[in-house]
């Protein structure tokens, strides 16, 4: 993996998740996902590896269009921060390989943790030392699985698999990202009510 500013995957400097491997196994039960979601996870990586900066392109047009949410990523003075852009936008290319590559075992978990407190109070500025606003509306989080789940589609197409194995390597890609996006949500909930 290329090193990159505020990537901590697998590092002492990820955050530990309060949930163990038997929380994650229930949630996967819970999205339905299956061994064979993990196989065209992992086939979705493969069509997506050489596409992630068009993905990206369509993600941070989306933002770009709306001023409620680039407005997370504007400085004191309302203006959208290219350098925090830019950074953010290298860890989200990792995120999608590492969404379809990786393990999902307590390193994964614990990174899940990680990325939700950087949309909190709690940590959000400080990889990239920034000043921008200081938290994400946890409805936004779960707002945002929808696009980041139904633009990735017309991407699993362009590598000439069928029609059915592009609606698996859709599918697994949804369980995920809801997945992860549940995961995300811990920090904004006391730890009885998650």
């Amino acid at each position: 993996m290329t090193a990159m500013v505020g990537y901590t995957y697998g590092t002492e400097q990820a955050a530990q998740s309060p949930l163990g491997f038997e929380d994650l196994e229930l949630l996967k039960k819970t999205v339905l996902f299956t061994p064979e979601d993990e196989h065209y996870l992992h086939l979705a990586g493969e069509v997506l590896h050489d596409q992630t900066e068009a993905v990206l392109d369509v993600w941070y047009g989306f933002v770009g269009d709306n001023a409620h949410l680039i407005h997370y990523f504007s400085n004191l003075e309302h203006q959208p921060d290219a350098d925090y852009l830019s950074a953010v936008r290298k860890r989200f290319g990792q995120w999608i390989l590492d969404t379809c590559n990786r393990s999902y075992d307590q390193e994964w978990l614990n990174y899940q943790q990680e990325i939700g407190l950087r949309h909190t109070y709690a940590k959000k500025n400080q990889t990239d030392g920034v000043q921008s606003v200081p938290h994400i509306g946890m409805r936004y989080m779960i707002a945002f699985i929808y696009p980041i789940t139904a633009t990735v589609k017309p991407f699993l197409s362009n590598k000439g698999h069928n029609v059915e194995e592009v609606e698996k390597m859709f599918q697994a890609w949804f369980k995920s990202i809801t997945l992860q996006v549940t995961l995300w949500c811990y920090p904004y909930s006391k730890d009885e009510y998650f």
